[in-house]
């Protein structure tokens, strides 16, 4: 059978269907990734937002 990594502790978890918190090891795991996500410790890089047009137009609409 598959096996993944606890994205939280590393553990080996088997894909199965009876692995219930997959990919995660436990529920314990599962909460800690989830309370990173509600603290925005995940973040996707990028460029900060860029002023509106003085006008209310968005350029890229013209």
């Amino acid at each position: 059978m598959p096996t993944v990594s606890c994205p939280t502790c590393g553990a080996k978890v088997e894909w199965t269907e009876a692995a219930t918190y997959r990919p995660f090891c436990s529920e314990r795991c599962k909460q800690i990734d989830l309370g990173a996500w509600a603290e925005e410790k995940y973040k996707i890089p990028g460029s900060a937002p860029t002023e509106a047009d003085p006008e209310g137009e968005d350029e890229r609409l013209n």
